[in-house]
């Protein structure tokens, strides 16, 4: 199982809010996931960008990727 740190989308209509999750790879995107490790919303200014460290260093110990979206997040926050 290739798991991946993603965005899914939580937001309603015109209103994106992100769940950061780590979910397998063949899932879809607002499907099934293994653990949120953090969350983003874009709507506010300067965006909310928030992760659960630990959960996220633990997911990439074990060999976790993140997707583009989430791995600019992760710089951001410095984490990565």
């Amino acid at each position: 199982m290739a798991v991946r740190l993603r965005l899914t989308r939580v937001g309603s209509k015109k209103n994106p809010i992100y769940r950061v999750v780590a979910a397998d790879s063949h899932s879809p995107r607002d499907g099934k996931f293994i653990e949120i490790v953090g969350r983003y919303n874009p709507q506010h200014e300067p965006s909310l960008i928030e992760f659960d460290e630990e959960k996220v260093r633990a997911w990439l110990q074990k060999g976790a990727l993140p997707t583009e979206p989430v791995a600019r997040l992760l710089k951001v926050k410095g984490i990565k």
